[in-house]
């Protein structure tokens, strides 16, 4: 992708990539759709336990699929309207469960037991106190001393992990491309 912009003549390569990458990804999303209703009626056939959310599933996807394919997308529409008060609604109430339970894990685990613990333990209050509301009104500096924590000294832990991100795909693609890997075709 970069190169393009150095060497001209790559643009119509880089054109060619782009335009595969999204034939790919409409096929990965047709495969991991097939392989979502495969599951999911697996589950309801044997009759497992919490069949009934695995009923609930297929409902979804087959009305969120059925109403965006016959009555569209668009502003008003029973798509639309299905995704802003009903989706988005649960949605926020899943991540609003997640911060509960990171705030409790927090709680657990920052026991200020020595001196690293103390100053990671100053840090992870003041990035949230800093990121709600209430510590805007509490001093303006809250919101300031957060994103200073979370854009320099927490970028280097981010950094070593986006690196390990890539060197794990590229090492899992390898894999994949080399026929190491087969587990994907469901074979140990």
């Amino acid at each position: 992708m970069l190169v393009q912009f150095f060497v001209p003549a790559l643009t119509s390569a880089y054109e060619t990539v782009v335009d595969w990458t999204q034939t790919i990804y409409i096929f990965t999303l047709l495969v991991g759709v097939v392989g979502m209703i495969k599951y999911h009626v697996g589950k309801i056939s044997q009759r497992a336990a919490g069949y009934g959310y695995n009923i609930v599933t297929l409902a979804g996807l087959l009305v969120m699929a059925l109403s965006g394919l016959i009555w569209g997308r668009g502003e008003g529409s029973l798509f639309t309207w299905i995704f802003n008060y009903m989706q988005a609604p649960m949605q926020a109430t899943v991540f609003s469960l997640l911060a509960f339970f990171v705030a409790s894990a927090a709680y657990r685990g920052f026991k200020a037991r020595n001196i690293e613990a103390a100053l990671l333990l100053i840090a992870a209050v003041l990035v949230m106190i800093g990121r709600v509301p209430l510590g805007d009104y509490i001093s303006s500096y809250f919101p300031i001393v957060a994103d200073w924590i979370l854009n320099v000294p927490s970028m280097t832990a981010r950094r070593g992990i986006f690196v390990g991100i890539g060197l794990g795909t590229i090492a899992t693609s390898l894999r994949v491309i080399l026929g190491v890997e087969r587990t994907y075709l469901g074979r140990s």
